[in-house]
């Protein structure tokens, strides 16, 4: 079985990774970003933003002060585990004590903090079931500042993929320097309007420059990506080529009346960390 206590140190390894350590896909887009700019200011800003994510390692300092919103994405496969969603808390707990972590974790209503980020239904947790022998934890701590610009379109069938483009497009423009771009995009299309907002999640823990494999989205994809950065709104929305760094996209089958779009967008610290663990370790 594994353990409560293993699944506590895993989570809490995790965030203090994911919060320190940006994933070597996401700054490898930002260098590309940076030697194709030509823009002084855009120049500027992903400099600074390359010399923070330098030092933030350097110094072992969460790289963002919003060190967000603890999710986690559980696969479970087919392994025993001891109290999982308690020991997921214990581990945002321990975590948020020991990197530390901003207690970012307030009562809707009241904004009464509980200086634990744990609460009523946080951390949020999605688990998926799975048919293999092991336990896949990866933390998404997810700051607000990007969280705030998402966005859904109940769309009709009639919509196509014109008016799915167009969303996304808009969507990410309207929000500008919000988000501090450059972004990375996930959209979600199809299901019921939450499963649309799921999958638009879910996309955000794919690699960066990997290309979908279905042909078809993989494609839509890079229209979408090439729409956001021809508009030339640039790093923090202050100009440049590089607004997006990233589109991916996730689908799901949804009733013949609907056309369900979620699009859920990430800042330049794309933050995500994962950990596989069996029984038998």
């Amino acid at each position: 079985m594994i353990s409560r206590e293993t699944v506590e140190e895993t989570v809490c390894r995790l965030f203090r990774e994911a919060v320190i350590r940006i994933p070597p896909d996401v700054t490898l887009a930002l260098k590309k970003a940076y030697l194709q700019e030509e823009d002084e200011i855009a120049l500027l800003n992903l400099k600074a933003i390359l010399d923070n994510i330098e030092l933030a390692e350097k110094m072992e300092v969460p790289v963002c002060q919003d060190t967000g919103l603890p999710i986690v994405f559980v696969r479970m496969g087919n392994v025993e585990v001891e109290d999982l969603y308690e020991g997921i808390a214990a581990g945002v707990e321990r975590a948020t004590a020991e990197v530390p972590l901003r207690p970012n974790v307030v009562d809707p209503l009241t904004r009464e903090n509980t200086g634990t980020n744990t609460g009523q239904m946080i951390p949020q947790i999605d688990v998926e079931i799975t048919d293999t022998d092991s336990l896949e934890i990866t933390v998404f701590p997810k700051g607000f500042g990007s969280e705030n610009n998402n966005a859904l379109l109940m769309g009709l069938p009639g919509d196509g993929i014109e008016g799915i483009k167009d969303f996304v497009v808009r969507t990410v423009l309207e929000a500008c320097g919000k988000p501090c771009p450059p972004v990375i995009v996930g959209v979600g299309i199809g299901g019921s309007s939450d499963l649309a907002m799921k999958l638009a999640k879910k996309a955000l823990l794919e690699r960066v420059g990997e290309r979908n494999p279905d042909k078809k989205l993989a494609s839509l994809e890079e229209d979408i990506l090439n729409s956001i950065n021809e508009s030339g709104s640039g790093p923090m929305g202050m100009g440049g080529k590089t607004t997006a760094l990233d589109v991916k996209i996730k689908t799901a089958h949804t009733h013949t009346a609907g056309l369900p779009v979620g699009v859920c967008i990430q800042c330049w610290a794309a933050r995500r960390a994962t950990a596989i663990l069996r029984d038998h370790m």
